[in-house]
């Protein structure tokens, strides 16, 4: 596996980005993964390195760098379930990147990065974990001809009664959308999920909803307390076969 941080150059400052690809075999299809709120950390660079290993150029920005770098984190992600004063400070970064069109931006420093980068020319996949469920919603439809696969894993505010909420943009996609959500989930109220199906229908959006049974927000992450090893083979299967199909 070969690996780099870099400092992508946007309009607020330098985004540091963890980039991971195979050693052999390129040029490879791109994908970028957007971060959860607690952050960039080893458990994320980890889950990157899985995905770049089935073929892929991956690409881990770390959002919260108009705050500091990913290696000078601001809270302690790890902690925010047992610590109040982590939770509170995890909220605030969370709050300071809630406007989609900062991540619009701030994708489009990436897509720049990408065309002088030796990878595959679009289209491009997106996967997005939590908060960053609606920025992948997002970008596929503020990005159309870029990308061709945008996955959602438990996205919290989809659809929102905002001026940027992601749905807002659902009649630009050309991408094809999974959106997955957790049985038991306090931050992503159950209308939105029923919501979802008629927005997608009506503008034609190839998709697929999926509920993962037993399971709680933020499962597929191996170090969190309610990681479920059997859904977190399904998220992978399922982002496997939708890079497979959209970006080979």
């Amino acid at each position: 596996m070969q690996e780099k941080i870099v400092d992508i150059p946007t309009r607020d400052g330098n985004m540091d980005t963890f980039v991971c690809h195979p050693e052999e075999g390129g040029p490879f299809p791109s994908v970028v993964f957007y971060m959860d709120a607690p952050g960039i950390r080893e458990e994320l660079y980890d889950m990157a390195r899985r995905l770049g290993t089935a073929g892929y150029n991956v690409v881990l920005p770390n959002l919260y760098y108009r705050t500091a770098p990913a290696n000078e984190p601001q809270f302690d992600g790890s902690r925010f379930h047992e610590s109040d004063e982590e939770r509170k400070k995890m909220w605030k970064m969370m709050k300071s990147i809630a406007d989609n069109n900062l991540l619009i931006s701030d994708t489009a420093a990436i897509l720049d990065f990408l065309d002088n980068e030796q990878v595959k020319p679009p289209p491009y996949g997106c996967v997005g974990y939590c908060m960053s469920g609606q920025y992948v919603f997002s970008m596929a439809g503020a990005y159309p001809d870029k990308f061709a696969a945008a996955a959602s894993f438990y996205g919290v505010s989809l659809i929102t009664d905002r001026p940027d909420s992601p749905h807002l943009r659902a009649d630009k996609i050309q991408a094809e959308l999974y959106l997955a959500f957790a049985e038991v989930d306090q931050y992503v109220p159950a209308e939105v999920i029923a919501e979802l199906p008629g927005v997608l229908e009506k503008h034609s959006i190839d998709h697929r909803i999926e509920i993962y049974p037993g399971t709680e927000h933020g499962f597929a992450f191996p170090e969190r307390h309610c990681y479920d090893k059997q859904a977190a083979e399904r998220h992978w299967e399922r982002l496997y076969a939708l890079f497979r199909r959209r970006l080979s």
